[in-house]
């Protein structure tokens, strides 16, 4: 079942997306080509507030043209540590920092034609600060109820995948079905 790159270029490349298209060999012998998106991956941040909410954004996203929820999230920049970039999202679009971080799964949200993965951890013991939004970046932080997010995404209220496998993470693990295994902020001072 697997196809064997035998060339290809780049169709596009852009300011971090490269567009590229790739001939194969299948796995019967025949020839084919892919085109697919090459992405440096991401991190979303299920933020986990002392009562129970859920720290989500609501931001407008051009391709589909209107603003969704979506949990906190971004790119990895080139050779960043995944928790590192956690921290930094989490911190960057929200304001928040936390004191345990857990991580939960990789997903390929495009996998047809992506080569994003994305990583979701889930911070707890969250501390309140300022945000430090990239340029041209424009977000609304709100704290949202699991009942809330279920309701949206019974509807068409939540259309962002990694969001709602987010709250299918925070579902099984408050049934106690899934895991999570807790850790100390690795850049937190120490308590004295």
């Amino acid at each position: 079942m697997i196809e064997r790159r035998t060339g290809g270029r780049t169709l596009l490349e852009g300011g971090f997306l490269e567009v590229r298209r790739d001939d194969v060999l299948l796995p019967d012998g025949s020839s084919a080509t892919r085109e697919y998106v090459r992405h440096p991956g991401a991190v979303a941040i299920v933020p986990l507030l002392d009562d129970g909410r859920v720290v989500v954004v609501r931001q407008f996203r051009y391709p589909i043209a209107k603003s969704i929820i979506e949990i906190p999230a971004g790119k990895l920049d080139t050779g960043e540590d995944i928790l590192a970039c956690a921290r930094r999202e989490l911190q960057e679009e929200t304001g928040y920092s936390a004191r345990e971080w857990a991580f939960a799964c990789e997903i390929h949200n495009a996998a047809a034609y992506s080569t994003e993965s994305i990583w979701i951890y889930f911070a707890r013991g969250l501390v309140a600060g300022t945000q430090n939004l990239d340029q041209g970046e424009f977000l609304d932080v709100l704290a949202m109820s699991e009942a809330e997010l279920d309701a949206l995404a019974g509807g068409d209220g939540l259309p962002d995948v990694k969001t709602r496998v987010a709250l299918q993470w925070l579902q099984r693990w408050r049934a106690g079905a899934w895991s999570l295994q807790w850790q100390p902020d690795p850049g937190a001072a120490p308590n004295l």
